[in-house]
Order: C-alpha cells, then sequence, then structure tokens
C-alpha cells in the first residue's frame, strides 16, 4: 500500500508533534522554560530518559536547538523559529480543549507542588516590587504542606522549604480552591470574598498580590465557558 504521509501535509506534522509527551514539551518551552530539569518539573508523570528522546527528536526536527548553558556547564534548549511558530498550534489546542472537553477539566487534580511550580511561571514581572516578597501558600487539604514563592528583585523562585526570611503574605486554601483561580473557573477576589481563599498580610500588599500573576493562559477561555455553563443550568 502506498505511504502517503509526505504528500499530506497534516501527516508531515503529526511526525514531528504527535507523539505522546510532545505538545506538553513544545508547552514548556514556550512558556520559557530552558534548561532540562525546569522542564521535568512542569510535566510530572514523564521520565527521564523519555523527556531525552523526545527532546532529542526535536532537535533532530529542526524545532529545538541546545545552547551552551550560560553557567558553563551543560546547556540549554531553545526553540527555533519553526519552533516557535508552533507555539499558535498549542495554544489553539489548549482553546479547542477548553471549549469542547470543558467538563472533562479537573482543576482539582493537581498537587501542590506542580500548582505552585505553574504560578511562579505565569508571572507578570512589571507588577511585581522590586524589593524581596516572600509568599507562603499554606495548602489545607487535600494535602496539608507550606510552600513559598520568593520573589527577588522581581524574579520568581519556589521553595519547598523554608526560604530562611518571614513571609510577607499568607495564602491559606485548598489546593482545588486555588488551581479553580489559576486556570479560570474562579476568580481570586471571588474566592477571597467567599472564604474559599484567605490572605493575610499588609493591606497594599494582599491588594496587588492577584495581579502579579498572569494566571494560567486559558483562564479567560475557561472563565468565559463556565459563565456559559451555569447561564444554560440556571
Amino acid at each position: 500500500m502506498p505511504d502517503y504521509r509526505r504528500f499530506c501535509p497534516i501527516a508531515l506534522a503529526t511526525d514531528v508533534i504527535a507523539d505522546r509527551w510532545t505538545p506538553l514539551i513544545l508547552r514548556e518551552l514556550i512558556i520559557g522554560s530552558t534548561r532540562f530539569n525546569d522542564i521535568a518539573r512542569g510535566l510530572p508523570g514523564i521520565s527521564r530518559s523519555l523527556l531525552t528522546q523526545r527532546l532529542g527528536h526535536l532537535e533532530r526536527k529542526g524545532v529545538v536547538e541546545r545552547w551552551p548553558s550560560p553557567a558553563g556547564h551543560g546547556h540549554e534548549y531553545h526553540l527555533t523559529a519553526a519552533g516557535k511558530d508552533l507555539e499558535q498550534v498549542v495554544v489553539a489546542m489548549g482553546r479547542w480543549a477548553v471549549h469542547w472537553l470543558f467538563t472533562d477539566l479537573a482543576p482539582n487534580e493537581v498537587d501542590p507542588i506542580t500548582l505552585t511550580w505553574w504560578m511562579h511561571r505565569r508571572v507578570d514581572h512589571e507588577r511585581v516590587p522590586p524589593d524581596r516578597q516572600v509568599i507562603q501558600f499554606d495548602h489545607t487539604a487535600p494535602e496539608r504542606i507550606s510552600l513559598w514563592i520568593v520573589f527577588d528583585r522581581g524574579e520568581p523562585s519556589v521553595c519547598v522549604q523554608h526560604p530562611g526570611f518571614e513571609p510577607d503574605v499568607i495564602v491559606r486554601s485548598t489546593t482545588p480552591a486555588l488551581a479553580e483561580v489559576f486556570q479560570g473557573f474562579d476568580t481570586w477576589h471571588r474566592a477571597v470574598n467567599d472564604g474559599r481563599i484567605s490572605v493575610e498580610g499588609p493591606p497594599r500588599l494582599t491588594r496587588a498580590l492577584p495581579n502579579w500573576f498572569a494566571w494560567s493562559p486559558f483562564a479567560p477561555d475557561t472563565l468565559a465557558r463556565k459563565a456559559q455553563e451555569d447561564a444554560l443550568s440556571a
């Protein structure tokens, strides 16, 4: 039987991006992760060997290239022009899922560390104060754990152990409540007003805190889709 893969553009594209995990690896690269460990942290469940294999595949296909690390050891992964052009494809996939698979989305199925890692990558750097700020997140359920995001000169980092600085703001909530805000199923102000999230700290910081995060890139679509669902069920 003839092989028409090279005849069909869609078939050619699937050879590049249709393997399991590959679109998610592209997501990590698109949002700015360049180091192997950072890419892996954003993909809980992938093995290091499989991640190495998939990155090698993308490199051979001309989507990713390796650069020497500025630190002087190892290397970083960066999207080529062809890789950057895939951003609109990956975003379109996410928006399609929000519109057509909305009832399958489950914001409660994320662990606290992964959620905190995703949050720290979605920061509006222009809104974060230049001085050091320490945000403590106390997750109350289903797992009780405290995590920290430390902003130093506007750059965020995640700490799973106490960073050695007292928190400027303490946020308490269940992990699903915070995940719903991140993904756009709820808004920060509504969750705070309803008591699902509590915030302690100086008013100038507690008021500004939600503006430091850009939340999920699909949050606006999710919020609009949820409003449609709520209207239909009213």
